[in-house]
């Protein structure tokens, strides 16, 4: 998979919705009740990051829910890409990028949205064939502001900001042209996960998918 073809299909995934799910599974019991919860809510795009023990399992049970579209989060290794690709990720997510990294998901054929939280790394990402990537951490990096202002000389790099976003700020993200989608866990609390309250997630979902991106 070439960069251009990784970042056209990375910008579709970040179009599904307004909000990308973080999503850190304790409990494979609890994948699919989950991603099914999400998808019916209208948020089909679902980052599990690879912080669990038990991330990769629950990425294969979420690959079998019907209208999903399940990617991995924190892939830090050429490892973490292939084991991605292996337990069904559609799509992976990276807080930075190296060449390493790159490279392996493009010879596995797996969309990557890497992260960038400077004016350098975005030119990096750019002079490689992406034009798409993950803001991180956003919200301690200079939040909607800082991005605003990279729309000035990068207008071209699309981003998915992600860390420390919430329903109060999307919004503010959302506003900006650059913004394709955010990425956030307020959609799947912790103690909403644990206690198994599938209907209280699809209607936070419901609220999110109710955001909408500068120009739709």
């Amino acid at each position: 998979m070439t960069p251009h073809d990784a970042a056209l299909r990375t910008r579709e995934i970040c179009a599904l919705a307004p909000v990308v799910p973080v999503l850190v599974i304790e409990e494979v019991a609890h994948a699919r009740p989950l991603a099914e919860a999400l998808v019916a809510g209208g948020l089909p795009a679902l980052e599990v990051t690879l912080r669990t023990p038990c991330a990769l399992e629950a990425i294969r049970a979420m690959a079998a829910v019907a209208g999903g579209v399940v990617g991995a989060g924190t892939l830090l290794t050429p490892a973490d890409v292939a084991a991605a690709k292996a337990a069904g990720a559609r799509y992976g997510v990276s807080p930075g990028a190296t060449p390493a990294l790159l490279a392996a998901a493009e010879a596995e054929g797996l969309p990557l949205l890497p992260g960038a939280a400077t004016a350098s790394e975005v030119m990096a990402l750019l002079e490689r064939g992406y034009d798409m990537a993950k803001f991180f951490p956003a919200a301690n990096i200079g939040g909607a502001a800082a991005l605003k202002a990279l729309a000035g000389p990068l207008p071209q790099m699309g981003f998915c900001p992600t860390g420390g976003i919430g329903a109060a700020t999307a919004a503010d993200y959302l506003a900006l042209p650059n913004v394709l989608c955010v990425g956030g866990s307020w959609v799947a609390p912790a103690p909403m996960v644990a206690q198994g309250d599938w209907a209280g997630i699809e209607a936070l979902a419901k609220a999110a998918c109710a955001l909408k991106p500068a120009g739709k």
